[in-house]
Parts: C-alpha cells; structure tokens; sequence
C-alpha cells in the first residue's frame, strides 16, 4: 500500500509573537510527508522544487520511506516561496510576499510505479492541478482527500467545484466552509457540502479541535491545550499527514477509524507547532508520538452515572 501526496515543497519566511526565520523548508507536501512518514511507508510524492532546495532535505525524506520520483526539479529556476506573519493570537496572519517561482508553470505528473497507489492526499493547491492528478490515475484510489483554501473558493470554483465531485474527505477551516456553503451555521455547511460530492467532510477548528461529518454522524475531536504555540505555519498539513498515514496504516476507511485517524492528526499537528517549520516533525519517535495520543484519551475520557 501507498499514499500520493500533491503540494509544494517550498521555503517559507516566518515572523510569530515568539520569533522570526527568514529562510527554512516548508510547503503544504513537505509537512505532509513528514507527518505520514512516522506511520506509514512509502509516502509517493508530486511536487516540484528548483535548483536552491537542499540536497540534505531531499536525503532526510528518502530516509524516512518518501518516494520522490514525482518531484520534479528545475535547474535554472527558485523553488516558491512564501513569507507570512502572525498576529498575537496566532489564528490570523498577513501574507507579505508570495513568489510562485517554478510553481507557476507546474504541470504534476504521475509517475508509472504511483499508479497502484491506495490512497491520495491532495494539498492545497490550484483546483486544476488537484484534478489532473485524479484523472492521470488509470485506477481510482480507495480513498481521496482533499485539502483547499479560501483563495480558491474566490478565484477557481467553478474547477473546485469538479473536483469535489470526485474526492472522499474535504479537509476546510470553519470560516471556509462558510464561504463553500453559504451558510453560516457548521452543522448546515456540512450538509451544504456533502451534497457536493465529498462523503466525509472534517472541519478544522484551530486550538478549538476538528469535526468529523458523515452522512448523519458527527464526532468532534479536540485540540490538546498548549502552554505556546510557537509557529503554526503546516499544522494543518500535519493533519492532514497524520490522518492519511493512520488510514494507510491500518487499511480502514470506516466512519469509526476516522475518528481515530482525526486524533491522530490534530496529535501531529500538536508537535509542528512546537517549532519553526517541520523540525519538531522531524525529531519525535513513535514513542512520542503515543504519549501525545494518550495525553488526548486522558483529555476526553470521563465516568458519567445518571441518579
């Protein structure tokens, strides 16, 4: 078994209440990789980067399982860059410069040995690309899921619109799934959006936790309390990576695994915000990682008695 990852693999700029980097690795596929690597193999990756991305990067993915026959590199060309800062509460940022760089003529192809892949994680990017990865597989995957953004829903929905109707999981924010909607209440988004193709709908809530819509079934998963939150820059990827490498993991694409798979995510996420960029994804063990998940069963888990 397999997962496809599209995104980018990037270099971010990054400016938080508790510190600023001016240069360090990120992009949507980066954070997705590193995530989903701790809890499955091999990640199969479709991105495309130029002539500065470290080599030693590219080593440290292949280390952990991740396949990048799908990157494409262009030698005479700047990998995207984007620089952002956040504002004190750490939920809104100001984008300053976004430099497409070779992600402006990225045209992602699927390689042969991906096409027996099981699963596929398509990153926040334009609709277009989202879609051309679908219809360049010969066989359908078990499960799609999809992330996507507001920008899109602004600029390309006719596109987003096409491809919702060929994906599984809509991975969106709240304030985004009211733009999709229309509605303003969640639980009428999510039925709003179920129509439009997708059978399972998750919608993040930040330090506020995630919900999980199938059908009529609803579970919300929260987000474990951190004393500092020190860049939040690819926590949603992590997600993301977290909940696809636990679904490749244990071969379930149930409502019921969901659940887990969600915990498992917004755990992962947990860890990326702890430092600038993927570092704290790139120094946890297993071990860290199911201490993280028990500390989310002793968050939820409770005795009730009805006198």
């Amino acid at each position: 078994m397999a997962i496809i990852t599209l995104g980018t693999m990037a270099f971010d700029a990054i400016e938080t209440p508790f510190g600023k980097i001016d240069k360090i690795v990120g992009g949507s596929a980066t954070y997705v990789a590193y995530a989903a690597s701790h809890l499955t193999n091999p990640v199969q990756q479709i991105s495309i980067v130029g002539n500065d991305f470290p080599e030693e990067e590219m080593n440290e993915l292949k280390s952990r399982g991740v396949d990048l026959s799908g990157v494409e590199v262009v030698p005479d060309q700047k990998s995207f860059f984007w620089s952002g800062k956040y504002h004190l509460d750490m939920n809104s940022r100001d984008t300053l410069v976004t430099d497409l760089n070779v992600l402006a003529n990225f045209n992602p192809k699927v390689p042969e040995q991906y096409q027996d892949a099981k699963y596929l994680m398509l990153g926040n990017l334009m609709p277009s690309l989202q879609l051309s990865v679908i219809e360049q597989l010969r066989t359908r995957p078990e499960l799609v899921v999809l992330d996507t953004m507001n920008f899109w829903m602004e600029t390309a929905m006719a596109d987003l619109k096409k491809v919702l109707q060929k994906v599984d999981v809509l991975l969106i924010n709240d304030s985004e799934a009211r733009q999709l909607s229309g509605e303003y209440s969640i639980v009428k988004s999510a039925k709003s959006i179920l129509k439009m193709g997708p059978r399972f709908l998750i919608i993040k809530k930040g330090e506020h936790g995630a919900l999980l819509f199938h059908q009529n079934e609803v579970f919300f998963a929260p987000a474990l309390p951190l004393e500092e939150v020190f860049d939040p820059t690819g926590a949603g990827d992590a997600f993301a990576g977290g909940f696809i490498g636990h679904i490749d993991h244990t071969k379930n694409i149930s409502f019921e695994n969901m659940k887990t798979a969600i915990i498992v995510g917004s755990a992962m996420a947990s860890f990326c915000v702890e430092a600038f960029g993927p570092q704290r994804l790139k120094e946890i063990s297993r071990k860290d990682i199911e201490l993280r998940l028990e500390e989310f069963v002793q968050l939820v888990n409770f005795d009730i008695s009805l006198v």
